[in-house]
């Protein structure tokens, strides 16, 4: 009889770009800038896109707040990815964001409206 192993337990997810990834890049484009590769309306463009990004993470920062607290996470817990430790800071984001929206399933069916995807 062979014995059966447990299920491993999923991986955590990880966010789809991450401060090293950002570094990299900026690291590898600055040498392109120097070398000449690219020219200023192509930084415009990077400029533009990084803008779009920089949106869409800081909606899913706000999602991925939201989803922490209707888990179970307290304040206290979420406080230091907003540093120093105070929870003014999230406290202050989680009632900015409730005055739009009660949930992080609403909050994205917010961003599919705006997309133009819901």
């Amino acid at each position: 009889m062979a014995e059966e192993t447990p299920p491993a337990s999923p991986e955590p997810p990880r966010a789809p770009v991450t401060a090293a990834d950002v570094l990299a890049w900026l690291e590898e484009t600055a040498e392109a800038v120097r070398s000449g590769e690219l020219d200023a309306p192509a930084l415009i463009d990077l400029l533009g896109q990084l803008r779009q990004a920089s949106t869409a993470c800081a909606n899913a920062s706000d999602w991925a707040l939201l989803a922490a607290r209707e888990a179970g996470a307290s304040l206290r817990q979420i406080a230091p990815v907003f540093g120093k430790g105070y929870v003014r800071a999230p406290a202050a984001r989680l009632e900015k964001l409730h005055r739009e929206v009660l949930s992080s399933e609403q909050f994205l069916e917010l961003m599919r409206r705006r997309m133009g995807t819901g």
